[in-house]
């Protein structure tokens, strides 16, 4: 650390160049290690993915960052589809990727789809834009062209990689002369267009890292008489670009003035940055973000569909729950709270990004999930009005073809209510424990199949709890005559409450059986009477969910049968009353 804020200090000529293209100044709190203020003019940024693959959390997490920065700043997100690698691209990957980013919440203000300012927006339709820069940089010197042939250069890497060296070029075509060159390629020989990288590439100021440079000889090639050039190619041979030179063409183009990205891409900024140069242009700031990595700390795959988008919306996953929880990798914020929502995240939102690569605990999107679904059913509105469309979604099409509970049926479980208000009944109640549509039919199909006990063996009923119930059958008789006593109109969870209070208090006044043993066997008695033993709300807001007229024959005819096991039981060998 001691030695880079010494480096940093000393590279005045470098602050100078670097603060020409900064787009303020407060970057340069970057080399002193505090948190990153925004900049103080509206910032351009782009989210820039191909359609070779599908979205996935960490692209949806790159996305995401460049949009809060977008919209925290006041300027505008851009979308741009990097779709010239025809052999990888798949079928229906854009139309997935509009699909998905405006499932999430975040809408680009300039794209393919809807035009803007500084289009075309899909690198395939700007190839012309492309051929013209290349043959800049050809006319500058600043790139050259290589007519090696793949067998030559597949060779060099084999040998290359014997050696334990990277693959680089050895720069065989550079010091062809222009005329010749120029011939060759008027010949129809098939050639690509080399960038011509310094022997020293320039560093650059990170807004995550600070100074990034490298290393402008390599001493093992030095040492085996190996000569190493990057040279990345900028034009291929079909005419198409390759990332190095569409990106830079692209952004300055579009006026990019911050691009955050994934760190995989620090060692090629330098090459960027050579570009820039090249062309005279102002470069944008840059910050690189560590990658997410799986359990194995692989990182994770568009190709490899890891936690792809679309997956997750499947499941039911809340869109903020899911920008909560990437937003919280690799970036941090000043609220007492991880729960945020969206506006949450623009309105905190600065440049402090974390270093280093971070594995996803899936754990935490569960806990964001419940978070964000309590605060919806608490707020009501829009949000938690589409989390009920999504979960009624579910259960409708379990009902056409049910695969939870196949031998039980939905014949008239609501009392005439409508299915979707029963949906929000119970979810008010539960949001706090909701994760995905199907939990909550799992754990809350009773609400809306017809499932009450047969007998006590079920396996809803423990053996503890079946004896605890036959123990004091004599003395939960009462319930339901007082649960009967309630008229219609004060079937309520406050004066269901109430009234098993009093019960409970009546009871052990004339029985030496403690108050909370009482009520706690009220309750069992209640649970395994009217849901059949599931878990869920309280008793009292289950049976006001339920309504008095299904609860009251639940009630009675689980007196039958506690009356009917109790005899079984007392003539059973080895019990008292045999």
């Amino acid at each position: 650390m001691l030695l880079r804020r010494t480096l940093l200090a000393h590279q005045q000529g470098f602050r100078q160049q670097y603060r020409a293209f900064a787009s303020s100044p407060t970057v340069w709190a970057a080399k002193r290690r505090i948190p990153q203020p925004l900049p103080s003019t509206p910032a351009r940024t782009r989210f820039a993915p191909s359609p070779t693959g599908y979205l996935h959390l960490g692209s949806l997490r790159t996305a995401l960052f460049n949009y809060l920065l977008a919209k925290a700043t006041g300027g505008q997100f851009l979308l741009r589809l990097e779709d010239t690698d025809k052999k990888r691209t798949i079928a229906d990957a854009e139309e997935r990727l509009y699909e998905d980013l405006r499932w999430a919440g975040l809408q680009w203000d300039e794209g393919p789809d809807i035009g803007g300012p500084y289009g075309p927006y899909k690198q395939s339709d700007r190839t012309v834009l492309y051929e013209e820069h290349a043959k800049q940089l050809l006319q500058s010197g600043h790139a050259y062209r290589c007519f090696c042939s793949s067998e030559k250069l597949s060779e060099l890497s084999r040998r290359r990689t014997s050696l334990g060296l990277p693959s680089d070029y050895d720069r065989t075509c550079e010091g062809l002369p222009r005329g010749q060159s120029d011939e060759r390629a008027s010949a129809g020989e098939a050639f690509v267009v080399r960038l011509r990288v310094p022997a020293r590439p320039p560093e650059y100021l990170d807004l995550v890292y600070g100074s990034v440079g490298k290393p402008s000889h390599n001493k093992k090639a030095q040492e085996l008489g190996e000569a190493l050039y990057e040279d990345p190619i900028l034009l291929k041979s079909n005419g198409l670009p390759t990332y190095h030179l569409a990106n830079v063409v692209d952004d300055h183009h579009m006026k990019i003035t911050h691009v955050i990205r994934a760190a995989e891409w620090m060692s090629s900024t330098p090459k960027h940055l050579v570009l820039y140069d090249a062309f005279g242009w102002e470069p944008p700031a840059f910050a690189h973000v560590g990658l997410l990595q799986d359990s194995t700390y692989q990182k994770f795959s568009k190709r490899k569909g890891d936690l792809s988008i679309q997956s997750l919306k499947e499941q039911g996953i809340i869109p903020e729950a899911l920008l909560n929880y990437v937003a919280l990798y690799g970036w941090s914020h000043t609220k007492t709270s991880d729960v945020l929502s969206l506006s949450d995240l623009v309105e905190s939102f600065d440049l402090k990004f974390t270093k280093g690569n971070t594995v996803v605990e899936p754990h935490k999107l569960l806990y964001l999930q419940k978070k964000h679904a309590a605060k919806y059913a608490d707020e009501g509105g829009p949000q938690f009005e589409a989390l009920l469309d999504r979960i009624y979604r579910d259960i409708q099409h379990e009902f056409e073809s049910p695969s939870w509970y196949p031998n039980r049926t939905y014949v008239n479980r609501l009392e005439g209510h409508d299915l979707k208000t029963r949906i929000a009944e119970v979810l008010r109640h539960t949001a706090k424990n909701y994760t995905t549509p199907r939990a909550f039919l799992d754990n809350y199909g009773y609400f809306f199949y017809d499932q009450p006990l047969r007998n006590l063996d079920s396996e809803n009923v423990p053996s503890e709890t079946r004896e605890t119930l036959l123990k004091h059958w004599p003395q939960l008789r009462p319930v339901n005559s007082v649960c009967q006593g309630i008229p219609p109109d004060e079937w309520t969870a406050d004066e269901l409450k109430a009234r098993h209070i009093s019960l409970v208090d009546g009871l052990c006044s004339k029985l030496e059986i403690p108050p909370k043993e009482m009520y706690k066997t009220i309750q069992l008695y209640l649970r395994c009477a009217i849901p059949g033993g599931g878990s869920g709300p309280s008793m009292h807001t289950t049976m006001a969910i339920f309504g008095r007229d299904v609860c009251m024959q639940r009630l009675n005819d689980f007196a039958n049968l506690l009356d009917q096991e109790s005899k079984e039981h007392v003539n059973r060998p080895g019990s008292l009353g045999h």
